[in-house]
């Protein structure tokens, strides 16, 4: 998102929990722990950019769950996305249900209310516990999907949809652990049609509830070509930028605009050209990893995310981000895990072993 801000011209400051190697050299580019001294946290990220001196303020992940804080960061700035009310609303677990009929498969999955990522959901059976701040919802069989879309005046114009990779060993993951999205050609599979009148009729009855602002995000299972909605991520997401990459539009840029002046752009999805599929991956350590020199990576177009050389990873957190492409959504995917093979090579060589 700070990059893709940077290259639509604006002056950026990030604060995240990385600031990765990689990142646009426009950028002033802050890791919390590193650069401010703590633990990230959405309250250390609120302390430490009333320090920053800004116009207009944007935010990802986890904020969509921390009305509050979004409330401070937006203090004296205008407010690039949704607003802590509509976060209230649409964050609200009904919100997705009344979106669709949900038909239940006889499974149950307990999840958290503030999750992001797939964090903390787990299996659930009748009379089991609910932990606090969770709830139960039914687990639909099917594919996970999503479909991104930017939002204005209760209308939308959609930008990408596509498939998930969720809790795959090959990229290191586990569980319902996001770890990845490929991007639909749908100019060029008449089967995603379908799926995208589908995901966009889910869209748009939320739309009309919410009166969500800027890029936004519904994940689905698809089932029979239907999208069945199970999650609502009202900011930023993961996915965005293959659809800047693949598409060439600066997804900031329709973010801004939408937020500032409230204008959608003319952008057709039906009419994107692609030759190719595009897909991303994150790689998570399988052990604990200090990174060698990682800065042979920079000039790697299959890499971002780039940790900086002797920077310690925990087994089970993320690494950095692989891309791939090709022909179909399957080449795309085999490219993927050949590129995160090639990885993982590099990742053993730096793990050292107690003899």
């Amino acid at each position: 998102m700070a990059e893709s801000a940077a290259l639509a011209g604006y002056a950026v400051s990030s604060l995240d929990a990385f600031g990765d190697l990689d990142q646009h050299p426009a950028v002033r580019a802050m890791s919390v722990p590193r650069d401010v001294g703590v633990p990230f946290s959405v309250d250390a990220v609120v302390r430490a950019a009333e320090r920053i001196d800004a116009d207009a303020v944007a935010y990802l992940s986890p904020f969509e769950n921390h009305p509050e804080a979004v409330e401070h960061l937006a203090r004296g700035r205008a407010l690039w996305g949704n607003s802590a009310s509509v976060l209230r609303q649409v964050r609200e677990p009904g919100v997705v249900s009344r979106a669709a009929r949900v038909s239940n498969s006889g499974r149950w999955l307990v999840k958290p209310r503030a999750s992001g990522g797939g964090h903390g959901i787990e299996w659930w059976s009748p009379g089991d516990p609910v932990p606090p701040g969770s709830h139960v919802e039914p687990f639909i069989d099917g594919e996970p999907g999503s479909i991104v879309f930017v939002a204005a005046g209760r209308d939308l114009v959609p930008l990408g949809l596509t498939s998930q990779l969720v809790g795959d060993a090959s990229f290191g993951a586990t569980g319902f652990r996001y770890c990845g999205s490929i991007l639909h050609n749908t100019s060029k599979a008449p089967d995603s049609s379908p799926l995208l009148d589908s995901a966009l009729q889910v869209a748009r009855r939320v739309v009309a509830d919410v009166d969500l602002v800027g890029v936004n995000c519904i994940d689905f299972v698809a089932r029979d070509g239907v999208a069945i909605p199970i999650e609502v991520n009202p900011r930023w997401s993961a996915s965005m930028e293959l659809v800047e990459r693949t598409h060439g539009v600066s997804v900031f840029g329709l973010h801004s605009t939408a937020c500032a002046t409230g204008e959608l752009p003319p952008f057709d999805l039906t009419r994107a050209k692609s030759n190719t599929v595009a897909g991303k991956a994150i790689v998570f350590a399988r052990h604990d990893v200090t990174c060698g020199d990682t800065t042979g990576w920079l000039g790697d177009r299959s890499v971002r995310d780039v940790p900086h050389p002797g920077e310690q990873i925990p087994a089970g957190r993320p690494v950095c981000t692989i891309f791939a492409a090709g022909a179909n959504p399957d080449a795309c995917y085999d490219g993927l895990v050949a590129r995160a093979n090639r990885m993982y090579e590099t990742l053993e060589s730096w793990v050292s072993v107690p003899v």
